[in-house]
């Protein structure tokens, strides 16, 4: 069994049908990881190889726990695993044991997910190229000499090589969809609300990250999402929950797609990328979708800068309790940090009305269109040794995340969006597009994604 071609759906049903057992599966996982981990570093902080062999072998002996029952997952290392290192990639953290799961990872245990470790991320998930001091940089399964992206960078390696089936991971500038888009998987950020933020701190102010999964297939996406969704009583933003499983292939014929394409001309693109994106468009014209090229709905700067502002006020305001450790921080959280705490609460607010006027003119245009679709990111995947693109078709990036300009109409709103594989480039590189829906729209946006899917099978393909 090739693990890297066999979708999470195919292996739960072998397990359920008695095909497979938890502890075959285990085996095969961390076999592969042995096999291909140490030259691409995605999955850290493995725990014991008996540990594991004994988890599955009581799972098996036992009855059905959940929906996830028996399937391996690492977990991003942002995430608090109760006996597992959880470092944030930060030296500050490095020898850090919980003693208890944060929500994300107590839902997935009780689904019947076995955690195997950890998935590598960058220092605090700043920045789209994974890479810490406490456990190294992650490479990009199609060329070790390129970053993978990130946040989630590890699950991303993890899923395109076959470690794991299913992977979680977080999204506030595109951690989900650039990393996806770059190693030829799925990754999908939820309408804001819908996976619950851990319970700690504050619950009311900062809506711009959020938890998703990533996959081979949206299909599976689905799974993982149903086990992360949810409203917790802790939380004060908890959206109302229809369970997406099983996701369905859309009817394609009548639906309207809005192809934004670069902004018009506000976000450079490196050659070759909205090519491959416009191809793939007519992915959805052969299933009967009426595609059309839209004008920018909104203007770019005005978006880009409530985001930095209020990206800024929510990424200082977790950093500030490290405030001692400041030297210990890399360059970039310590930009943040300090721009943050310059802001005034004047300044913070004018950049949510500035959201909340791009928010009241998307719905208007989804009155229009049932999804738009974007690039997931603006340039290849670098070299491994930059800290991040300075410069795009000639034009200078004034903030070390200006390159993913591409992302921000649906993190500054908290819309739906799917990273969806379109193929590879001149030197065999992967990249993606996203499918961005109305806001609480994630089951349409999955079944939009499925049909793609069933036309394409990117995952399963490699380049020439």
């Amino acid at each position: 069994m090739d693990l890297s071609q066999t979708t999470a759906s195919d292996l739960l049903n072998a397990m359920s049908d008695g095909r497979l057992s938890a502890v075959e599966l285990m085996q095969m996982t961390l076999d592969r990881i042995d096999a291909v981990n140490g030259a691409l570093n995605a999955v850290v902080a493995l725990r014991d190889r008996d540990a594991l062999m004994a988890e599955a072998r009581a799972l098996d002996a036992g009855p059905k726990v959940g929906p996830l029952h028996g399937l391996p997952i690492a977990v991003k290392d942002l995430v608090n695993v109760a006996g597992i290192v959880s470092s944030q990639g930060s030296p500050i953290f490095q020898d850090n044991v919980p003693q208890q799961d944060d929500l994300i990872a107590q839902r997935m245990r009780a689904a019947g997910a076995i955690l195997i470790g950890k998935t590598n991320t960058p220092e605090f998930g700043l920045g789209s190229h994974t890479f810490n001091p406490v456990y190294g940089t992650t490479c990009n399964p199609y060329d070790p000499e390129r970053t993978c992206g990130g946040s989630s960078g590890g699950a991303a390696v993890a899923l395109a090589t076959g470690m794991v089936a299913l992977a979680d991971g977080s999204d506030m500038m595109g951690s989900l969809r650039n990393p996806a888009a770059w190693n030829n998987v799925y990754g999908f950020r939820p309408s804001w609300g819908r996976v619950p933020s851990e319970p700690d701190g504050d619950g009311y102010l900062h809506q711009l990250s959020t938890l998703g999964p990533m996959a081979r297939s949206p299909e599976d996406l689905g799974l993982l999402l149903d086990v992360m969704s949810g409203p917790d009583p802790r939380h004060p933003h908890g959206v109302p929950y229809a369970p997406v499983t099983p996701v369905q292939p859309a009817e394609m014929r009548g639906l309207r797609i809005g192809w934004l394409d670069d902004w018009g001309g506000a976000f450079p693109f490196e050659d070759g990328i909205r090519d491959l994106c416009r191809d793939a468009l007519s992915v959805f014209t052969e299933l009967g979708a009426e595609v059309d090229h839209l004008a920018p709905p909104f203007e770019a700067e005005r978006m880009w800068d409530s985001w930095v502002t209020l990206r800024s006020w929510s990424i200082a305001a977790n950093l500030v309790p490290l405030s001692e450790h400041r030297s210990a921080l890399k360059d970039t959280a310590q930009w943040e940090l300090d721009r943050g705490l310059a802001l005034t609460a004047m300044q913070v607010h004018r950049a949510s009305v500035e959201r909340s006027q791009w928010f009241r003119r998307a719905v208007e245009v989804f009155e229009e269109y049932d999804a738009l679709i974007l690039p997931s990111a603006q340039v290849w995947p670098f070299e491994i040794e930059t800290p991040y693109p300075t410069e795009i078709a000639g034009k200078r990036m004034d903030t070390y995340h200006r390159w993913m300009q591409v992302v921000v109409p649906a993190s500054l709103i908290g819309l739906p969006s799917l990273s969806v594989p379109v193929g590879f480039g001149a030197y065999g590189l992967p990249m993606g597009m996203q499918v961005i829906g109305p806001q609480g729209a994630d089951a349409r946006i999955l079944s939009i994604g499925a049909a793609y899917h069933a036309s394409t099978r990117w995952p399963q393909k490699r380049p020439a």
